[in-house]
């Protein structure tokens, strides 16, 4: 078990984390973990793969590298024939799946979960393992990826395929093909096919709104460009500028979805991550300060909080669940704050390609 003494330096943060704070949090995750390494939303609600993989790099960024790698057999354990997995599976129990979906995102993020876990640890061997399931899983995405670039949202139970795309999870795919890339250059596996999908996909999140369903009123679809990757630099200054005050409540943190007068521990640390990478460490340090009152007595963190109501009793934590995904976006905001080399690379973009997305190839 994580002690305040084994807490690494990155892992404090002034006004977010004391080091006694930090071994709370990270002993929550581990907690919810299941022997068998499956990482649940909380103990006796379901797993999904993305948030499960989130948790597991929390988990890396702590310095709990045999828990992460837990984490990542059982998805190797348990991948569908097709290099998918379900999209939801109760209390982590691989045979009680719940939703029989395949979401392209959720499926994607293992490449980054992996390339995570092998930047903290070195581990060749881990990367040896993993490498059919991170192959399997793109091939997955990659037969949702549309003409114009975007992927697809899921396969359903029987197989037919959602051609529909959502940006956010676009977005994240297209960081997860960079991840992919990445493993494939270290094994000196090249993927052409994969860089082309990239490209297209990044050209398409940065230039084609209209090819993707309108879900503008959620913050995800506000910051994930930036966070995935494919919107940088001035062009994403201005993106963050130009719905700031719609989405940011201040001394509170970040809506989930406007005008609901509800604001989410997940989202405001993803929108910290994505400051930090656009350079801007004060202000993402200010959205994690916002989001103490979130933190429970015992380190985790409530899911949200809506601030306004009729009474006072109307303004409350909602849902009543603390998430081991939400406590793992935290720790790895903080860990990239904190300059945590593996997060770093991860989500500054470093050791990833780049120039997959020229402006010049077409329409």
């Amino acid at each position: 078990m994580t002690s305040p003494e084994r807490i690494a330096e990155h892992l404090v943060l002034p006004g977010v984390l004391t080091a006694e704070q930090a071994a709370e949090t990270v002993a929550g995750i581990l907690a919810v973990q299941r022997e068998d390494g499956a990482i649940p939303w909380f103990r006796g609600h379901h797993l999904d793969p993305w948030d499960h993989t989130e948790a597991a790099m929390a988990l890396d960024a702590a310095g709990e590298h045999a828990a992460a790698t837990r984490a990542y057999e059982w998805l190797a354990r348990h991948q569908n024939g097709d290099g998918s997995w379900y999209a939801a599976y109760h209390d982590g129990d691989p045979d009680d799946v719940t939703d029989r979906s395949r979401e392209s995102n959720f499926v994607a993020y293992i490449a980054v979960g992996v390339w995570h876990h092998y930047l903290s640890t070195g581990d060749d061997a881990f990367l040896d393992r993993m490498w059919p399931a991170v192959y399997a899983a793109v091939e997955f995405v990659l037969g949702l990826q549309q003409p114009g670039g975007q992927i697809g949202w899921k396969r359903e139970p029987d197989g037919t395929p959602v051609n529909d795309a959502l940006l956010t999870g676009s977005s994240s795919i297209h960081q997860a093909l960079r991840c992919a890339l990445a493993i494939a250059e270290v094994r000196e596996e090249p993927q052409p096919d994969w860089e082309l999908a990239t490209g297209a996909l990044g050209h398409a999140i940065r230039r084609h709104p209209e090819r993707f369903l309108d879900k503008s009123r959620y913050s995800m679809d506000w910051y994930y460009p930036v966070l995935g990757g494919a919107i940088t630099g001035p062009e994403a200054k201005a993106r963050i500028e130009a719905a700031w005050d719609e989405f940011v409540v201040p001394g509170l943190g970040v809506r989930c979805v406007v005008p609901n007068p509800w604001v989410t521990g997940g989202e405001s640390c993803e929108l910290a991550l994505t400051l930090w990478a656009m350079g801007e460490s004060d202000r993402a340090l200010t959205v994690l300060q916002d989001i103490g009152h979130l933190r429970a007595a015992n380190g985790m963190y409530w899911t949200g909080y809506v601030f306004e109501g009729d009474t006072e009793s109307d303004k409350a934590m909602w849902p009543e669940e603390q998430t081991s995904w939400t406590a793992g976006s935290l720790l790895l905001a903080v860990a990239a704050l904190g300059g945590e080399e593996a997060t770093v690379a991860v989500f500054g973009g470093e050791r990833l390609p780049a120039g997959l997305e020229p402006d010049c190839c077409g329409s």
